[in-house]
């Protein structure tokens, strides 16, 4: 995990690869619960039997589930210790590059794209996030993020 004292200290990186998040393991109870929270019951993610007959050979996660596994990764690639709060502002661009088959591990690469201030001594932060399954050669999700950060 990668350590910054200030925000202006995280905001000094833009244009840099900042942090790698820990690994993410992608449990078919996992997406079950996903699938209960949103209402998104296809087959592909939840009928294991069915989904070994089908174009992937078991089970993949939801694209949605990837994606809000974003804080999981930030929060576990850096920490502003002079930060109080961060908020998730929205998305700029989302992509879902290949599936995630159940029993993956995802990690998250995270490369700073711009620091803005904002109200409250606060900064608005872009990251482009590329997930990374394990053993795969492309990425499975790349998404620009936005993030609002305040002492």
């Amino acid at each position: 995990m990668k350590t910054f004292e200030t925000l202006a200290d995280l905001a000094a990186c833009v244009g840099q690869e900042v942090a790698l998040s820990d690994w993410v393991t992608i449990t078919q109870e996992r997406v079950n619960q996903f699938a209960q929270a949103t209402g998104d019951h296809q087959w592909i993610h939840v009928d294991v039997e069915k989904a070994k007959q089908g174009p992937f050979g078991g089970t993949i996660a939801h694209g949605f589930l990837t994606l809000s596994l974003l804080p999981v990764f930030l929060e576990s690639a850096f920490v502003v210790r002079q930060s109080g709060m961060g908020l998730n502002y929205g998305l700029n661009r989302v992509r879902f590059t290949a599936p995630v088959p159940v029993g993956s591990r995802l990690r998250a690469r995270l490369t700073l794209l711009a620091a803005e201030p904002i109200e409250h001594q606060g900064l608005q932060l872009t990251w482009s996030v590329v997930v990374e399954r394990d053993g795969a050669d492309k990425p499975v999700c790349v998404a620009e993020s936005l993030v609002r950060l305040y002492p």
